[in-house]
């Protein structure tokens, strides 16, 4: 069996786009004033996502994401700052994810939705081609889509999916789709987005998914124009997931609620785990306004060097 080493001098044209892209990054957040951080890889709890499979590690877990770490910096008065972090998810290889991966996190103060999709445009611009062509899709960064998710409901599903929250035979009904056994409305609802919805995102043009249903605010606040639905969006580009982002709940006992919720659904499922983590509910409560996004560094490197696979812009694949 071939080593990952012997296939390097096909991927080292990948790889040097790779270094020019994380220069670009640290240049385009240096000239915004953001401060580059490094927080633990090694945490005591990765996070309470409902199917979040995290790697044990050292009596802890590698960290699935950087963000209860970056937030605990922002409740301590760092300012904006921003993190090339590697993260850790159990989870099998496919052509645009891996079980070990870079994340590109940050976070600005005062901010909210629009002005958090501009910026991330703005950056998408900084250090992309005009034209990102990936995976046989070619998008152009002319400009971009926004598209809620009940508009993209109505237009691809022909359904209001606000109307049937928490219905999971309302949902099926309305969109003419057969529920399947011991399927409840969340499971239907991310099977709807990733085969009816999905496709038809991000091609043309980059494309910002906005204002999910509270059922999937994760962390977000609720958006104050309408209570159904969180300020949250997610970024498409070439038909990829690139991006998830978040205008940042600060209520504490709203985020414990939360927790708690998701933490009966996970242990119900998959068996008790790790503890709730208490700091970073204490650092929630004296979270300054601000929002933050979660992009994924190697997919962004796919689409600058037109790579098939994320194996084909990884130094030595696992």
């Amino acid at each position: 069996m071939a080593q990952a080493w012997q296939g390097l001098a096909d991927r080292m044209g990948a790889l040097r786009r790779r270094g020019l892209v994380a220069r670009g990054v640290r240049a385009f957040f240096a000239a915004r004033g953001y401060l580059e951080v490094e927080t633990p890889y090694l945490v005591l709890a990765p996070g309470e996502e409902v199917h979040l499979r995290a790697v044990r590690a050292g009596g802890g877990f590698l960290h699935t994401s950087p963000e209860f770490a970056m937030k605990k910096l922002l409740a301590g008065g760092s300012g904006p700052v921003f993190q090339l972090a590697r993260v850790w998810r159990d989870e099998p290889w496919s052509d645009t994810h891996a079980p070990e991966f870079t994340m590109l996190e940050w976070y600005s103060l005062n901010a909210h939705m629009p002005g958090l999709i501009e910026e991330s445009f703005a950056l998408l611009r900084a250090v992309l081609p005009p034209v990102v062509r990936c995976r046989g899709v070619e998008t152009s960064l002319a400009r971009y889509e926004c598209l809620t998710v009940a508009e993209a409901f109505t237009r691809y599903a022909g359904v209001d999916v606000l109307a049937t929250a928490g219905d999971a035979a309302a949902l099926a009904a309305g969109a003419g789709a057969r529920l399947r056994a011991g399927e409840d409305w969340e499971d239907l609802f991310f099977r709807l987005l990733l085969e009816r919805i999905e496709p038809h995102l991000g091609r043309e043009f980059p494309t910002y998914l906005t204002h999910w249903p509270t059922a999937q605010a994760a962390l977000a606040r609720r958006d104050p124009a309408d209570g159904r639905v969180a300020e949250r969006f997610e970024l498409y580009i070439c038909g990829m997931e690139l991006a998830n982002a978040f205008v940042e709940l600060t209520d504490a006992a709203e985020q414990r609620a939360r927790f708690v919720a998701d933490r009966a659904r996970r242990h119900a499922l998959y068996g008790p785990d790790w503890e709730m983590d208490e700091d970073f509910l204490a650092a929630v409560a004296q979270l300054p306004d601000c929002a933050g996004i979660a992009l994924g560094f190697d997919r962004l490197v796919m689409l600058a060097a037109g790579a098939r696979r994320i194996h084909d812009v990884t130094w030595l694949p696992g």
